[in-house]
Formats: C-alpha cells, structure tokens, sequence
C-alpha cells in the first residue's frame, strides 16, 4: 500500500543527526519519506508524460503539483542536481540553479550520503534536465510563499498592551 503524503507535509531542513538530538524524529522521517515518495512521483510523471520525442513538462508539472509543494518539489529536483553536477547532460544554468538551494547533507554510520535516495534516477537525465528547466520558469511565474523576516519583526512596533483599571502596575514590585 503506497502511503501518500499531505501536500503540507512541510519539508525538514535538517539531518537525521539533528533531529535526533531535538527530539525531532518523526517530523524528520516523515519529510524523508516524502522527499522519496516525490522522486518517485517525478520519475512516474515523466516516464508517463514522454512520447513521440517530446516530454509534456505541463503535465508532469500539473500531476506533481497536485500532490507535493512548489519546495518540496525544488529540494528533491535540487538535490537530484547536486549528485549528478558531472552529468553532462544537465544544462549549466540548471546547476548552477541548484547550487543556490540549500539541501543539508544527511551522512549515515557508513560515510553515505541518505539523500542519495530522493535522487531522481528513473527517468532519462536529459528529461529530467527538461523538466527543470520548465520548474524554473513555473517557479519564477509563482514565487513561493516567504517566510516573514526576522528583521522585518524586529523593526515592527510592539502591539499595545491594555492597562486594567484599577490595578496601579508600579505597586506590584
């Protein structure tokens, strides 16, 4: 039975090591499992989108949409990237493109690496290549949503307190 994933299963940007010694763990397994289950669904998308020479990036873009965030989708394509930046066949723009996403390196007791398991290798490098391509033009039309600045937080004003009458605050020291 194939386990699908919350398309707000929110991505874990850390390693195994971290979030064990958080606490942290399932959030951590439960993000590991969506990334694969994303690389997954990339391979499927484009094996099932390709024909007659030409690959339907639309498509394979309207099928992942469907089930995974915009982030999700650019980490695992990123970190699919990142492992094969010897691959020729992979257009310098798209590395150079994934060399500005942050994925952390997941090292294992055995010097590995655990992401190597959400690399996209099912599917022909050359389409996979296509395919990010096309991500990067849907990404730039639809930026993700931002998390507000911490700066931005700091230079807001404080929201004012109520005083309740009554209640002299200078006596209470």
């Amino acid at each position: 039975m194939e386990k699908k994933f919350a398309k707000g299963t929110p991505l874990y940007r850390h390693d195994a090591a971290y979030a064990r010694e958080h606490d942290e763990l399932p959030l951590y397994r439960e993000s590991y499992q969506a990334n694969i289950a994303c690389k997954e669904a990339i391979e499927k998308a484009i094996n099932d989108n390709y024909g007659n020479n030409r690959l339907n990036s639309q498509a394979v873009m309207e099928t992942l949409g469907a089930e995974f965030s915009m982030e999700r989708i650019q980490y695992v394509l990123a970190n699919t990237v990142q492992h094969k930046d010897w691959d020729g066949r992979i257009s310098r723009a798209n590395r150079e493109w994934a060399q500005t996403v942050p994925v952390v390196p997941n090292p294992d007791s055995w010097g590995g690496d655990r992401n190597c398991y959400f690399v996209v290798d099912q599917a022909h490098t050359g389409l996979v290549d296509l395919f990010v391509t096309h991500f990067r033009k849907e990404l730039e039309k639809a930026p993700m949503e931002k998390k507000p600045s911490v700066l931005d937080k700091l230079h807001k004003p404080l929201p004012a307190t109520e005083v309740k009458p009554g209640k002299d605050k200078s006596q209470e020291l």
